[in-house]
């Protein structure tokens, strides 16, 4: 594990890894405010109203990562510099996660024009502090932390945020941003644990065994292939099992529908993006109109229902639907338009592009891992193959859905069909 000091740390019980070792700069940095208000951040959004055990935060998966990239670190025999920063990246990597994780992260790119990475590297160089975002302040900052370490904070925050491309060291950035990285390892275990479906049931000991360095470049040795290929289709089956369930999609397009509809949207949003889940369901409770109205509903699991999925589409309304994944002003016009159509108030109806937002889907990168054997390096993934079919399968089989509130479900099953959405 991380840091020379071992005079002072701490062990931390963890289900999925055991005990883990808590010392060095990540002593000081759990005890940020920044970092405590991940433990008021739901890991996997709304999944808890389907799985009903998923109430794990983003808190525990960020000292997972810490774990995993420190174990990733001695396999590899990093430099302690090396292991410090990689370490102190993983545990900071989603300081900047808005409440409900990647629920909103379509509004905040909207509201913030960036992700949770780019806000992650405002809170590691300090331009963002939970104290001056309305909680709890004092102590040393995060960077006053890291350089008290030896760590320079923006070296962290290149770590961390991969839109960074002058990054000089591919190997630690692979370690957290890669096809089989730390961050994967864990919220794959971690997620398939605390909801209960076995699909995220990797082979990490076995993965973590079989790293290799070659030419700067993570690679796995030969034997650890069955243990990859595992790991390719357990994130693919979980992203269509539990992260893109319909049902956790469902209160998913409520809670953005609710945040995009509040008084004052855009400037309105940004407050409630650097909370946690309860700051955000309470300010929205609070609200008035359809805000509130979506936020009781989704507090008392009255969620909006799948009218249509469209599994595939014409290459014209395939462009207009894209089209509002990047104009989501346009999509609430139409959202609504739909809603008047149905004789229901405003914020009845949701269009799920997800199918569509290339940002939503896991990502092609298996085709990047390497395997090693007798010193050469090959990328067997790449080749089309039945496990490929299986393992790059679409997060969701439908490119578009249309939800709406109970009450309409009868009439738009009656008046909303594909040829009938004006999108012009």
């Amino acid at each position: 594990m991380p840091g020379t000091d071992r005079r002072r740390r701490k062990s931390i019980f963890d289900p999925i890894h055991g005990v883990i070792t808590v010392r060095g700069a990540a002593l000081e940095l759990i005890g940020r405010p920044e970092f405590q208000r991940l433990w008021g951040i739901r890991q996997t959004g709304f999944a808890h109203l389907v799985f009903p055990g998923a109430n794990h935060t983003r808190l525990e998966h960020s000292l997972g990562v810490y774990a995993v990239a420190g174990t990733m670190a001695d396999r590899l025999a990093l430099p302690t510099e090396a292991t410090s920063r990689l370490t102190a990246g993983g545990l900071l990597h989603d300081l900047g996660h808005p409440p409900f994780s990647h629920t909103l992260e379509p509004t905040m790119r909207e509201v913030l024009g960036h992700g949770h990475e780019r806000a992650s590297r405002a809170w590691i160089l300090g331009e963002r502090t939970w104290a001056t975002d309305g909680g709890p302040g004092g102590g040393r900052s995060i960077p006053e932390i890291l350089e008290r370490h030896g760590l320079r904070p923006r070296s962290v925050a290149d770590l961390v945020d991969p839109t960074a491309r002058h990054d000089a060291r591919p190997l630690l950035r692979s370690l957290l941003h890669g096809p089989i990285d730390a961050d994967r390892i864990d919220y794959l275990q971690r997620d398939a644990h605390y909801t209960g479906v076995a699909h995220g049931a990797i082979d990490a000991l076995r993965l973590l065994d079989t790293v290799r360095a070659v030419d700067g470049a993570l690679v796995f040795a030969e034997k650890g292939r069955a243990a990859i290929e595992g790991f390719l289709l357990g994130r693919s089956l979980m992203y269509a099992s539990v992260y893109y369930h319909k049902t956790v999609r469902a209160a998913e397009v409520m809670a953005q529908g609710a945040l995009e509809r509040i008084p004052g949207y855009p400037e309105a949003a940004v407050e409630l993006l650097a909370g946690t889940d309860a700051d955000a369901l309470a300010a929205m409770q609070r609200s008035t109109g359809a805000t509130a109205r979506l936020v009781r509903a989704l507090l008392a699991r009255r969620l909006v229902k799948r009218v249509h999925g469209w599994d595939a589409v014409g290459a014209a309304p395939r462009r207009r639907f894209a089209r509002l994944v990047r104009a989501p002003a346009e999509r609430r016009r139409v959202e609504d338009e739909l809603s008047e159509r149905l004789g229901a108030p405003a914020g009845s109806v949701f269009l799920d592009l997800a199918g569509l937002d290339l940002r939503a889907s896991p990502e092609s990168d298996w085709g990047e891992v390497g395997i090693v054997d007798d010193r050469r390096v090959s990328h067997p993934f790449r080749a089309p193959s039945l496990w490929q079919r299986l393992a790059v399968r679409p997060p969701t089989r439908s490119l578009v859905s249309l939800y709406v509130e109970p009450g309409a479900l009868a009439r738009a099953r009656r008046s909303i069909a594909w040829d009938s959405l004006d999108l012009a």
